[in-house]
């Protein structure tokens, strides 16, 4: 694998971050402008859950369909279109203001990440090989980040812009990503055509019951990440707390996300085997929304940074122990978009059924206790991801391309 020069290596990374940061402010943004979108759209706690479902369903879609967007574009083409469409749909949500233009680009919005998510591990995989796992986990910091940084000063901007402006000003930063994208990637390594031809071919994952256990395990630890984005702050607003506080809750939320990701970016290869990881990820998860049922007023600060250490953890290792089960690049970024697919619908449902749940008994604490339950049930799952289990995987994966493996 051919290796950048670090000037090259350091303006690349500069660009994944730039991009990871753009995944998700116009999905963040939209919990602490609940009241208002509510009020002068109409939108009640089911809509204002699609608001959010929408796009985590695009990002699935996307992400199934991975390889023929690979071969259609490329992963440098494919990128940049999607960080392109991601400014163009914040853009439009200027003149956004009833259902069905707030609907129209959360679904445009979600293809964008959806086409970036899909590519961009296993471009990272071919340009930084050894160093892959630190990259993804940087690239992981940069999304929780983005919705830190969404989450955090929607309030301000709301203040400032009013709603529909504050939604529609992340397009800016998005389409500065884009170029900055174009100019620091075009040294990079693509794929030869035999590789995208291969990636056209697909490989079906589905027959290997590792591919259904990462899956699950990814969309159980992107919905907790969606679930407390979205409803954090409307369900403290719903306790009486002001909506500054509110708001200043769910920033304390994504920034602990961001620097716990973040140390996890350097940190990640003193863990060669990631279960101790992913044991304390769930279980910090699983306190932190138990807290929000039984103490929610006695130690918010103190549920929330749980929950901030738990899903810091736990969202960028979903993404690193499926990328850890292959070594070719194209292989590992089909693999990734297949468990990213199934995963992203898996997390689509549950803002959507808090929502649904909030409408019927108004009341959060049913979504808080399944989550719980589902953290812990994850357990029985993070054990199984070994070191040694990787060898097993591949070997099946031979088996099954070579037509002698039976389905799972």
């Amino acid at each position: 694998m051919t290796q950048h020069t670090k000037p090259a290596g350091i303006l690349l990374l500069l660009a994944i971050l730039l991009l990871s940061l753009n995944l998700r402010p116009a999905i963040a943004a939209i919990g602490p402008l609940i009241q208002s979108i509510s009020h002068d759209a109409g939108v009640r706690s089911v809509g204002i859950s699609l608001l959010t479902t929408i796009p985590v369903l695009m990002m699935g879609l996307g992400a199934i369909y991975a390889a023929r967007i690979r071969q259609a574009l490329g992963e440098r083409g494919g990128i940049t279109a999607g960080s392109a469409l991601i400014a163009v749909a914040c853009l439009m949500r200027l003149w956004a203001d009833d259902r069905n233009g707030l609907f129209l680009s959360a679904a445009l919005v979600g293809l964008g990440i959806a086409v970036i998510q899909a590519l961009l591990p296993g471009f990272i995989k071919r340009n930084f090989g050894a160093r892959t796992s630190s990259v993804i986990a940087l690239y992981s910091t940069g999304i929780v980040a983005g919705a830190a940084i969404g989450s955090g000063t929607a309030s301000w901007l709301e203040d400032q812009l009013g709603w529909l402006s504050t939604l529609a000003s992340w397009s800016l930063p998005a389409a500065l990503a884009t170029v900055f994208w174009l100019l620091a990637s075009l040294g990079s390594q693509h794929e030869g055509r035999s590789n995208v031809q291969a990636a056209a071919r697909s490989v079906p994952f589905w027959r290997i019951g590792r591919c259904w256990s990462l899956l699950l395990f990814f969309g159980i630890g992107t919905g907790a990440f969606m679930l407390a984005m979205a409803w954090i702050s409307p369900f403290y607003i719903g306790l009486g707390l002001g909506k500054a506080t509110a708001g200043l809750l769910l920033s304390v939320l994504t920034v602990v996300e961001a620097l716990t990701a973040l140390w996890l970016s350097f940190a990640i290869g003193r863990f060669p085997d990631r279960r101790g990881l992913l044991l304390t990820s769930l279980l910090l998860v699983a306190a932190g929304f138990l807290l929000l049922i039984v103490a929610p007023l006695l130690a918010p600060y103190f549920a929330v940074s749980l929950l901030g250490v738990g899903i810091g953890i736990l969202f960028p290792l979903s993404i690193i122990v499926a990328m850890d089960h292959l070594k070719d690049p194209t292989l590992a970024g089909n693999f990734t978009a297949f468990v990213q697919g199934g995963g992203f619908i898996i997390a689509s449902l549950v803002p959507l059924t808090a929502g649904s749940l909030r409408d019927v008994f108004n009341d959060l604490s049913y979504i808080w206790l399944l989550m719980s339950i589902a953290s812990l049930g994850m357990l029985v799952l993070a054990v199984s991801f070994s070191p040694a289990s990787y060898q097993q995987f591949q070997q099946d994966l031979a088996e099954l391309q070579a037509g002698e493996l039976k389905p799972a």
